[in-house]
């Protein structure tokens, strides 16, 4: 997946007002989609029908139905059980690469598990490089973690030896995608898809490289038929509410984050796209709403106390935002956070705030603290004031922190 996470730069191709009335169409959907998912989650868990491809092994079986049910926790500890037992089961590196990989892109803090996933598959390529299907495990999770070039090398190799690893055909499809090759990208998930194993994975994969082809609709019909495959897992869902969002159906990507949270009530990422939306609708009353949820869930989230204290600042609560940006930019100090990676809005909306209130100590402190930033590091922003200082703060302090 190639969707910036962290900070999000949404847009519309076009924007579509909702509904008036007590309760938004996306909303009411929703709530029914919700009820309709808990009922079925619980149908589900007390027949416990879930489909075993995983062959006879009891521990891998249970790994696989835990990825199924979309319990990645449960899945990434009954597979490690397993390598820890075979560790030249390609099966069970595939079930845990999956699941860290699928776990990274379901919560606002879970980048670190594509990380343990390329560390874990590196290390068992290491040790078994005839294992074809191991090195295709690598490469898919090379790809994941940023890593293209070395993916792409790594799978044609796979596909030298045997031409029909959909796995590997996949990871390349994406790795080029990742460079920008999308034709060819598209050839490689279309071929991949073509396969009857590996579906979710290939369905997936068609759905990016529609979306790099600028094709959403395309790119929808694909993801719907992964969902359709394992409708518990919520990266789908996002990935959903991504390409609905481009075509401007802020009342399908409503739905979907509703369904994310339908499926984990306290998820802080499903809350703040719904605080990103809701500002782009202008609805900024809503989008307070669901970052302060936000940043009750998650108190240490930087960039959710940004969306916070930018919605303030949009609704002209500029004492409120000043606070929230605040602990923006504290928060990555406090961090440590490297200077290159820092969201300098904090800073500058948070003295734009000061500046408005008159409030000059807090003004000059937030200023001084970003030009000594800047001092240190080549930053691309920039923030200058007369030499005279800031505008409306007395001569003597102004003169301090010019």
């Amino acid at each position: 997946m190639r969707v910036q996470r962290s900070h999000s730069r949404l847009t519309f191709r076009k924007q579509r007002r909702r509904r008036s009335g007590c309760l938004s169409l996306a909303v009411l959907s929703g709530v029914l989609i919700s009820i309709a998912f808990v009922s079925w989650n619980w149908l589900s868990r007390q027949a416990g029908t879930v489909s075993l491809r995983a062959g006879d092994n009891n521990l891998l079986g249970q790994a696989f139905q835990a990825f199924e049910r979309g319990e990645l926790d449960s899945a990434i500890n009954l597979s490690r059980q397993l390598l820890a037992q075979t560790p030249d089961s390609a099966d069970a590196l595939a079930i845990l690469v999956r699941s860290l990989i699928y776990r990274s892109y379901s919560e606002y803090n879970r980048a670190p598990d594509r990380k343990a996933a390329l560390q874990l598959a590196s290390e068992a390529a290491g040790r078994y490089g005839s294992n074809q299907n191991i090195q295709a495990v690598h490469a898919y999770a090379l790809q994941a973690a940023g890593k293209p070039v070395e993916a792409a090398q790594i799978a044609q190799k796979v596909l030298k030896a045997d031409p029909q690893n959909t796995l590997a055909r996949l990871a390349m499809g994406l790795a080029y995608g990742s460079v920008g090759s999308f034709e060819i990208a598209l050839r490689e998930s279309l071929e991949a898809a073509s396969s009857p194993v590996w579906q979710l994975e290939s369905q997936r994969a068609l759905a990016i490289s529609y979306s790099d082809m600028g094709d959403y609709d395309s790119a929808i019909q694909a993801i719907q038929r992964a969902i359709k495959l394992n409708p518990r897992l919520i990266p789908l869902y996002f990935e959903r509410a991504l390409y609905a969002m481009q075509l401007g159906d802020a009342d399908a990507a409503t739905a979907a984050y509703f369904q994310v949270l339908a499926i984990d009530p306290d998820n802080v990422k499903a809350r703040l796209r719904l605080c990103e939306l809701s500002s782009l609708l202008r609805e900024h009353d809503a989008a307070v709403k669901y970052c302060s949820e936000v940043t009750e869930r998650a108190p240490s989230f930087a960039d959710g106390w940004y969306r916070l204290g930018l919605e303030h600042f949009l609704k002209g609560d500029f004492k409120a935002a000043q606070t929230a940006l605040h602990r923006c930019s504290a928060l990555q100090v406090m961090q440590d956070v490297p200077v290159s990676e820092r969201r300098f809005e904090c800073w500058y909306l948070q003295g734009q705030a000061a500046e408005i209130l008159g409030d000059c100590p807090s003004l000059l402190a937030t200023y001084n603290e970003f030009r000594a930033m800047a001092a240190d590091e080549a930053v691309q922003q920039t923030w200058t004031y007369p030499p005279e200082g800031p505008p409306g703060c007395v001569p003597a302090t102004a003169q301090a922190g010019s």
